[in-house]
């Protein structure tokens, strides 16, 4: 293992977490004089925004936002980021905290010219986790499209077989460096930003919804693959156990969030995000049917109000207050009935679709891996700020549940109060 110092002195802001939060974080502080340094254990850049085909409240796809942030980072001088990279310990108080970082290999190096040439010569597939396991790729890949920095990785599962070194051979520029170890930085900060954003909840959990059951039954974020572009389908919506077209959807709200058995909290996102991929259907399929199970719906502000009503006026789309009680499978046709009581008229419903689609809860990354840091966490995972003490902040779904716009909100003010608690000492 290769030690590496830098010492940045208090001047200086650490930001956890190279997600929307992250990003803004950043950028915002580093825009008015200080220096930022951005960890992110992912190859690219971009964090969860990256995975989506579409964001409110403007509709636009993740090009839209992270291309110009991507930018500005370029531009920006005063920015330095490591991917593939956690933070492995951190002790001090606010104004100087000392940071050890870990970096781990990627294989390829910056003379990278993304040619392609690698995975070509690659035999060994993968799972593609940013696809959410849905598809295969080559042992040496890049990530996505639009990964920053736009660089090749070479998977660990294949370094020390003949893939490996058929990567290197083919590579005309040097950029495939086999050699690489993971080593260590220590950094010294003044302020801790800790953007660590979320995951979705284990679908597989919530054993009454035949997730990983029925083929036919995906998550919300799955939905959200299918429909982009650069996604497994394409951005064909598309029935998994047989790639027929579904002529009928259904979303189960709250799968998994505002229950005591999962997760007791509203997840703020899910109302809107399966009201959004009702409309991916209804584009792709003029003709076809959308049930929405639901307990409450949330459409927080007028923006999202306007949706949800202009949602309710399509007659293909269908609201059922109710909870669903469970999913069964018809073995010939992979349909998938779901039950559920009609809260407003006590009647039980039973409608058989296609396809199901839960609207899974959003779960701070920290409640499954806690942070190498002295940090107060609520009884759901969720970083608790202590803006009197100072120093370390949680920005974005690390602190609450929220949206891509809440979360720039919020990283905004964490920006500010990282530079106050620099500014203090």
């Amino acid at each position: 293992m290769t030690e590496s110092t830098q010492a940045l002195g208090n001047g200086t802001i650490l930001v956890v977490g190279g997600g929307i939060s992250g990003l803004t974080t950043a950028l915002e502080a580093a825009e008015v004089g200080y220096e930022v340094f951005i960890v992110e254990k992912n190859p690219y850049l971009g964090g969860r925004v990256a995975q989506l085909n579409q964001y409110f409240p403007k509709l636009c796809p993740p090009t839209c936002g992270l291309e110009i942030n991507f930018k500005r980072i370029k531009n920006n001088p005063r920015i330095h980021f490591f991917t593939l990279a956690e933070v492995e310990k951190v002790s001090g108080s606010p104004g100087s905290y000392d940071v050890t970082v870990r970096l781990n290999p990627r294989y390829v190096n910056e003379n990278c010219t993304c040619c392609d040439e690698c995975a070509k010569a690659c035999k060994m597939e993968i799972t593609d986790e940013f696809n959410l396991g849905m598809n295969r790729q080559k042992g040496a890949y890049l990530p996505h499209e639009m990964s920053f920095p736009s660089r090749y990785v070479i998977s660990p599962q294949i370094i020390g077989t003949e893939d490996a070194q058929r990567c290197k051979d083919v590579c005309k520029y040097g950029a495939v460096d086999l050699d690489m170890e993971t080593r260590s930085m220590n950094l010294n900060v003044g302020a801790i930003v800790w953007s660590t954003g979320w995951v979705p909840y284990d679908a597989g959990r919530i054993d009454n919804l035949g997730f990983g059951r029925y083929p036919n039954i995906v998550t919300n974020m799955m939905m959200e693959r299918m429909a982009a572009p650069n996604g497994p389908t394409e951005g064909k919506v598309l029935r998994p156990s047989d790639d027929k077209a579904p002529e009928s959807v259904a979303f189960v709200q709250c799968a998994g969030s505002r229950d005591e058995n999962h997760l007791p909290y509203c997840s703020y996102i899910c109302c809107m995000a399966s009201l959004k991929q009702a409309t991916y259907v209804r584009e792709r399929y003029p003709d076809a049917k959308i049930y929405i199970f639901y307990i409450d719906l949330r459409a927080p502000g007028q923006k999202y109000e306007q949706f949800y009503q202009r949602i309710k006026e399509d007659e293909n789309v269908f609201f059922i207050k109710g909870k669903v009680a469970e999913v069964s499978e018809d073995p010939d046709s992979k349909g998938i009935t779901v039950t559920a009581e009609n809260a407003m008229t006590g009647e039980k419903i039973h409608q058989t679709v296609d396809m199901v689609v839960l609207a899974t809860g959003m779960q701070p990354s920290a409640a499954t891996a806690k942070l190498p840091a002295d940090l107060t966490y609520n009884a759901d995972g969720f970083i608790v700020n202590d803006f009197k003490k100072g120093g370390m902040f949680g920005a974005g779904c690390a602190n609450r549940p929220a949206d891509v716009m809440s979360s720039n909100q919020n990283a905004t003010g964490m920006a500010l109060k990282a530079i106050q608690t620099l500014v203090k000492r």
